[in-house]
């Protein structure tokens, strides 16, 4: 089955008979104009509520274009579907109905077979391209991966940056490979059974190539501001017309199968249906024949965009980044107590398995890391595939001073423990790319800015440091890698291989889908109890609706751990002929995985 797709929005261009129309909301301008890569400068009418309009046949498919200011400055349409170079110069006009899907029959996955895998487009491939990560799909498929989930692709400035300051949200990076590259890997991958997620940035703009308030300053919230930068006013209908046009622009246009939202704790909006609702009710709507999921990364642990129907189906979002798991799981593999951690450094096992049961470990209480201020808000009562968990992510590595990987900081046994853990549970997991072959090679935060941007970024990173125990001595030293230096992206890049720790991979997921997938669709709320705790070691049970269970026991400690457990429909174990998991032994990192029929 074949199909050409386009989604029309109100901002940017369509392809129309006899040429293109071109639209921008400028309310701040007098006039506007259309530059074509010749020169030719066709006028633009002003209409209603400050928005500019104009068709003309002067910019042909392929070529570059700019809008020009009253005062002559030429800059890039915010709402381009493509660039031609970097973000300050032309935008290029696109066909989108010129890519002629192979798989446009692909209605995606239910969320139950969810198991992710997090990449990073510039350093997963030796060319850093889509083009790059469709060669190697097979390889991750047959890891037994269900979908990929892409950091943000949208045009930020230069050419190397993990994503999150893109200023053109329509555009996918032309370094990267652009629009006809993204749909090309979108179509590659649902040929493959695995379904495509894009990470989406609305809580800001980045800081070099955003031309929006020249023209339409009104598009922020002067009064409010993110740690990135100005907050953006939703409660503006251009505004709001952008950013939810953008959801449906990816799904539609892009056959992508679902989008994470990331860090909405700074999306801010006083409109009755906050933005988020509405972007999350207008993809239900629009897109009713097709598995869609939208992720939410939110650390303040809220819940209230998480609603689900009778039949466990999202009225809104499907599921959240569980940070809570991955910090409780952090602080036990590696007795780190800086920084956020200190949070979970009393009691790491305990607030683990909690997390396991629960969901969010904080649901209220006070956060030593926060000043003592209570956050969260209870979670038992969602299903546990509302959480999505993960040994480690771009953050947890990329945001410490010399991006670690847990692989570095936690012996192989351990990982191997908490790799069981996250992949047997009825929570949503989420491997980070590396994580199917134990990758060694950081994943460091870098950036391609210049000038006083890129001093003041690498002056930025150090401060940051400065001030964290665990890296003080780092950034004293001056051994916090330059973002800007080629050479801090070039060490972060991947370098695959099959090993033990595929084999393990692929035998956990299988063991996953036998024994795990098949009954997720059902559960509900308040499924999870713990069974028995001590210091490290635990057993957590699921129950199903019908009465059958799912339990995992793990000990978290390098030494064997007495445990009262009568093993019976015996799923999966760390240590197959070591210590008989029946006789009350339990070896040093090691978890079991049980079946239990209705009593």
């Amino acid at each position: 089955m074949t199909a050409r797709l386009a989604h029309v929005a109100p901002w940017g261009t369509e392809i129309v008979d006899g040429g293109a129309r071109f639209r921008l909301w400028a309310p701040a301008q007098d006039t506007i104009s259309v530059l074509s890569e010749d020169g030719t400068n066709i006028p633009m009418t002003k209409t209603d509520d400050g928005w500019f309009e104009g068709a003309t046949d002067a910019v042909p498919v392929g070529d570059g274009y700019q809008f020009v200011l009253a005062d002559g400055m030429r800059v890039p349409d915010p709402a381009a579907r493509a660039q031609v170079g970097d973000v300050h110069g032309p935008s290029r006009l696109v066909d989108p109905k010129a890519y002629e899907w192979r798989n446009a029959g692909w209605k995606g996955r239910p969320w139950e077979e969810a198991v992710l895998y997090e990449l990073h487009t510039g350093t997963f491939s030796p060319d850093g391209t889509f083009d790059g990560i469709a060669a190697d799909l097979d390889r991750i498929a047959d890891a037994g991966v269900t979908a990929i989930e892409l950091m943000p692709v949208a045009q930020f400035g230069g050419t190397r940056g993990w994503g999150y300051d893109g200023v053109l949200h329509y555009a996918p990076h032309a370094a990267y490979g652009g629009p006809e590259g993204l749909k090309h890997l979108v179509d590659e991958a649902h040929a493959r059974g695995l379904m495509v997620l894009l990470d989406v940035v609305y809580n800001h703009f980045g800081p070099d190539g955003n031309y929006l308030h020249l023209y339409a300053p009104d598009f922020f919230d002067t009064g409010r501001h993110t740690p990135w930068g100005p907050a953006i006013a939703f409660d503006r209908a251009p505004v709001r017309q952008f950013f939810v046009h953008n959801v449906l622009y990816w799904l539609e246009e892009f056959r992508f199968d679902g989008l994470r939202f990331d860090a909405i704790d700074h999306i801010k909006d006083p409109s009755d249906e906050e933005i988020l609702a509405e972007m999350a009710r207008k993809v239900r709507a629009a897109l009713p024949d097709r598995h869609i999921h939208l992720i939410l990364e939110d650390c303040d642990n809220t819940t209230r965009l998480l609603k689900f129907d009778k039949e466990n189906h999202p009225r809104l979002f499907d599921a959240e980044w569980n940070d809570d798991w991955h910090h409780a799981m952090h602080a036990t593999l590696t007795n780190e107590d800086t920084g956020y951690y200190q949070d979970y450094a009393d009691a790491p096992v305990r607030r683990l398995a909690k997390t396991m049961a629960q969901g969010h470990d904080y649901q209220g209480e006070p956060s030593a890391f926060r000043g003592l201020h209570k956050y969260g808000e209870p979670s038992a009562h969602l299903p546990p595939t509302a959480f999505i968990d993960f040994l480690q992510n771009h953050d947890q590595t990329g945001n410490r001073a010399q991006g670690d990987r847990i692989t570095t900081l936690a012996s192989p046994e351990a990982v191997e423990a908490a790799l069981a853990l996250l992949l047997l549970s009825p929570h949503i997991p989420l491997l980070y790319m590396g994580d199917e072959y134990g990758e060694q090679r950081p994943f460091m935060f870098f950036t391609d800015f210049t000038g006083d941007l890129a001093k003041a970024v690498r002056k930025g990173r150090n401060l940051e440091f400065a001030t964290n125990k665990s890296f003080a001595d780092a950034s004293a030293k001056g051994l916090v890698p330059d973002p800007n230096a080629i050479e801090t992206f070039a060490a972060s890049k991947l370098a695959p291989e099959t090993n033990a720790r595929t084999a393990l991979i692929k035998r956990l997921i299988a063991t996953r889908f036998a024994h795990v997938v098949p009954r997720l669709a059902q559960i509900g709320g308040n499924a999870g109890k713990i069974m028995h705790m001590s210091d490290k070691a635990f057993t957590v049970r699921w129950t199903y609706p019908a009465g059958d269970a799912l339990q995992l026991t793990a000990n978290l400690l390098d030494t064997p751990a007495p445990w009262p457990t009568e093993t019976r429909g015996l799923a999966f174990f760390t240590h197959p002929g070591d210590l008989d998991p029946t006789q009350g032994i339990l070896p040093p990192w090691s978890v079991i995985a049980e079946t239990i029929d209705r009593e």
